[in-house]
């Protein structure tokens, strides 16, 4: 997928996508966030509150990120699995207040006020949300 168009739809608002982690055990956690920003071809931004998926990432800072978009039939979707490592985990500071203020723009003061982090991730692999290839 055309970076630029990957940008455009990870960024697209509204959507949701699913989060995957691990801790160092290798057990697995999945959840929704709306937060997640590509900031530009390597990176990604996103708040997050005092959760599985922030416990995992502390152990194992690898991660996916998948974001879709429905089409008429199944082979018709659209999407992409964004393949991360986090690079900085922050509680405090101008990184963390600036996406604690982009969250209560986009979704109001009370989804702010959960935020506990804010993670920078590296792009490290993009796939396409349907694909055969090994």
């Amino acid at each position: 997928m055309d970076p630029n168009e990957l940008m455009e739809m990870f960024n697209k608002r509204p959507r949701i996508g699913t989060l995957s982690t691990a801790d160092m055990k290798g057990n697995v956690n999945v959840a929704v966030f709306g937060s997640p920003q590509m900031v530009d071809e390597e990176t990604v931004v996103m708040g997050i509150g005092k959760n599985r998926s922030l416990k995992n990432l502390k152990e194992n800072p690898k991660a996916a990120f998948i974001v879709m978009e429905p089409g008429e039939t199944v082979g018709d979707w659209s999407g992409a699995r964004v393949y991360l490592e986090a690079q900085t985990v922050d509680q405090d500071g101008k990184f963390y207040e600036d996406i604690k203020a982009n969250i209560a723009k986009m979704a109001g003061p009370e989804a702010a006020k959960m935020i506990f982090a804010a993670i920078r991730f590296k792009i490290t692999e993009v796939r396409p949300i349907l694909d055969t290839s090994a």
